[in-house]
């Protein structure tokens, strides 16, 4: 017999938690199916354990007695790992029962729209549900590069749980998360290559991405923009290390390479039996979901697995916004004030559209920027960077906010409820900001603008 729930959420890591936890809130009752780790990769394998050896870095880089082993014990105290080989999930687990959840761990597969089985250790499980909602993360993408699997890769979950450090890294991939790794290795005196097809993070603000290349190199880290790996040569070079081939001709060694390429759902959405639900899902990388965040009638997708921003604070507002349409509110997903960050010291941080975004929808925008440098904040802390606003001269708003400095990922939520409530450039100028911060110089530049466009 099948065990009746009014949500079915399939996937624990942000998303599928947040998901899970309002719909309990609203007085729903929730099954929640993970296969692997309650909790998901935020939790163990990213955010907490990236930014926990971030701190150790920072810490060290400024004269800080901050060892490797013991950046590593924090670490391992973080991910819930101390003694053991892999993280101990259990506290999650008491989490979701104290307030009513049902954790069932296994692996799931939709056998009809309402209906989830659930393979695991004790047999199978047969799940029922009104509404069905998907959570089921993504994966490191693997290229296909000539030499690769001969050489073997890490990817994120190596790079944030490695215990002992290498003596040389090669990270292909200068997003977020390879951006900050590579800070991590550098400070703690490992000879980092980061290796990027265009910019380091290239989706950021130019300036930004030219203030990462910066601080970086400043660090020890070879960066190396507009290239591309070709072909690995595995154990040819120098100690036995592997040598990348790059488009441009050169080569860099390194004892690990480790992959930052992007990522996909595609390996756990091709055996979920979406097509059981009425999904007719063409093996890509995510899940296609309208903005009431439907894939099919009462089925949900969220997270990762839907390719938008692929961040925990996004995942947290989906899972939310997905139960809240489910059960009848008047709502729908609204991305357009979405903020990104990057935690390297100093930070970068960014919310709606960059000025060539902006005029290429249709929109007669103009770009402020200041010096952080020049600033009172820079000039107190020593700290360099850059505030950029885009602003529709039309409407008489800010559409794009990017920063690069020091508390960058505090001082940008002043833009993103700006963008959110569509705020009146006049608003923002007379808004009142602490001195000397970053979120004054971003105040400074609202009065710029709104007297630019008078």
């Amino acid at each position: 017999m099948s065990e009746r729930f009014d949500f079915i959420v399939i996937g624990a890591g942000a998303s599928g938690e947040a998901a899970a936890n309002h719909a309990r809130a609203r007085g729903a009752s929730v099954a929640l199916v993970e296969r692997d780790l309650f909790g998901g990769t935020c939790a163990f394998w990213g955010c907490m354990p990236s930014k926990t050896l971030l701190h150790a870095a920072a810490v060290r880089a400024c004269g800080g007695d901050y060892s490797w082993e013991k950046a590593s014990a924090r670490r391992d105290y973080m991910i819930v790992r101390e003694g053991r080989d892999y993280p101990d999930d259990s506290g999650h687990i008491k989490g979701y029962k104290s307030v009513g959840i049902v954790p069932v761990r296994g692996t799931a597969r939709i056998t009809a729209p309402g209906r989830v089985s659930v393979e695991t250790k004790e047999g199978p499980r047969d799940l029922e549900a009104k509404d069905v909602i998907v959570a089921v993360g993504s994966v490191p993408k693997v290229p296909k590069l000539e030499g690769l699997a001969e050489a073997g890769f890490w990817t994120n979950r190596e790079g944030t749980s490695l215990r002992t450090l290498p003596k040389s890294i090669a990270i292909l991939g200068a997003g977020p998360s390879g951006t900050a790794l590579a800070q991590v290795y550098a400070r703690f005196d490992v000879r980092t290559v980061l290796v990027s097809p265009r910019q380091v993070n290239p989706t950021d603000h130019p300036k930004s991405s030219a203030l990462l290349a910066k601080i970086l190199r400043g660090d020890g880290v070879d960066v190396r923009e507009n290239a591309r790996a070709q072909r690995i040569r595995p154990r040819a070079g120098k100690g036995g290390a592997h040598v990348v081939e790059l488009a441009d001709g050169s080569a860099v060694e390194a004892e690990v390479i480790e992959l930052n390429v992007g990522r996909s759902a595609a390996p756990a959405l091709a055996t979920l039996g979406l097509e059981n639900a009425g999904v007719r899902y063409d093996g890509s990388d995510f899940l296609p979901v309208d903005d009431h965040l439907r894939a099919a009638e009462h089925l949900y997708g969220i997270g990762d697995c839907i390719g938008h921003e692929l961040s925990t604070h996004l995942g947290h507002y989906e899972g939310e916004t997905a139960v809240k349409i489910a059960l009848g509110d008047d709502v729908r997903a609204d991305f357009s004030a979405t903020p990104r960050a990057v935690y390297t010291d100093p930070e970068t941080a960014g919310v709606g559209m960059v000025l060539e975004q902006a005029k290429e929808n249709g929109i007669d925008a103009f770009e402020e920027t200041a010096d952080v440098a020049t600033s009172a904040k820079g000039y107190v802390s020593e700290s360099e960077g850059h505030v950029s606003i885009v602003v529709d001269r039309a409407n008489k708003i800010v559409v794009g906010a990017f920063i690069g400095g020091p508390a960058a990922s505090e001082a940008i939520h002043l833009a993103v409820l700006a963008i959110k409530l569509r705020t009146p450039l006049e608003t923002l100028a007379q808004t009142i900001t602490a001195f000397p911060t970053v979120a004054r110089v971003l105040g400074g530049l609202f009065a710029k603008a709104a007297l630019a466009i008078r």
